[in-house]
């Protein structure tokens, strides 16, 4: 089934129903996702300024498979940017890794070091 997911409501509605299919508690369901009682209350209730990481996260330990419908003329864009991403990621690793990006023995680091972390 297919729901559209235009605001933090939807996501709420969906969450809740799910939750309460599988006959568990807001405070039990809350432990379990490692997020706080209020924070499951302000998404079920649909409060718009919930944290959308979390919520991504809440829907794929309950088995929502989610996927964003672009135009297929945004596509090369989209996949550039994610191919600019991952080498971003892998470059940074490797930096991170590399025994000429460590940190001053006062834990700093240097302004080369922060500029590169940064994609200066």
């Amino acid at each position: 089934m297919k729901i559209a997911l235009t605001s933090v409501e939807d996501a709420g509605t969906v969450i809740r129903a799910l939750r309460k299919q599988s006959g568990i508690r807001i405070d039990d369901f809350a432990l379990t996702a490692k997020v706080s009682k209020q924070f499951m209350s302000d998404l079920e209730n649909g409060r718009p300024t919930v944290q959308m990481g979390r919520v991504l996260a809440m829907l794929q330990s309950m088995g929502v498979r989610m996927s964003l419908e672009v135009p297929d003329a945004a596509g090369p864009a989209i996949l550039a940017e994610q191919k600019r991403r991952r080498l971003k990621a892998a470059i940074s690793a490797e930096s991170e890794d590399s025994p000429g990006s460590a940190e001053s023995a006062d834990g700093t680091q240097s302004s080369a070091d922060k500029r590169r972390r940064a994609g200066a």
